[in-house]
């Protein structure tokens, strides 16, 4: 039975455990076993940390949720998340509801953008340059993974067919 590693910030939300409960019983009735970061006693940082990586090295997949959080980017412990995941070979589906690019999510947070009309590249309120690829994520996440514009069941037919795919 293959296993998936949930990502997300779902685990910070107040109603984390319904989450979890709900998301590991989808990733069974997928027929896959949910490796979850909630399924833990200890809340010391270091803890977390090296449970998560533990879960991360028994993972044969990753699901990541990459709806902004806290402001115009994933959460970076997803995103550290992603990265590992990548770094050790494995697929990565990433999911958001929304088909908003970099720039949309960014302009929503951080307007006023500007095109310069020179260089036409896109800057912030502060000025710094905005990927503009037309991409759901920043090009590092976008690239590496898989992504799915929907839910979280849809991230997990992805997988469902990758896994089929490749036998």
């Amino acid at each position: 039975m293959k296993r998936i590693y949930l990502a997300g910030p779902d685990v910070f939300f107040s109603d984390a455990a319904e989450r979890a409960t709900l998301h590991k019983q989808l990733v069974r009735d997928f027929g896959f076993k949910p490796l979850h970061p909630v399924d833990q006693e200890e809340i010391e940082a270091s803890s977390i940390y090296h449970h998560n990586i533990r879960l991360l090295d028994q993972a044969d997949a990753v699901l990541a949720n990459i709806t902004p959080f806290r402001g115009a980017e994933i959460d970076t412990g997803t995103a550290f998340e992603i990265g590992y995941a990548v770094a050790q070979g494995l697929p990565v589906f990433t999911y958001r509801s929304t088909a908003d690019t970099v720039l949309d999510t960014v302009r929503e947070h951080y307007s006023p953008v500007v095109l310069d009309p020179a260089t036409q590249i896109w800057r912030d309120r502060n000025g710094a340059l905005i990927e503009d690829f037309g991409l759901p994520s920043n090009l590092m996440v976008a690239i590496s993974t898989e992504f799915v514009h929907g839910t979280f069941t849809d991230a997990l037919i992805a997988a469902q067919d990758y896994f089929k795919a490749i036998g």
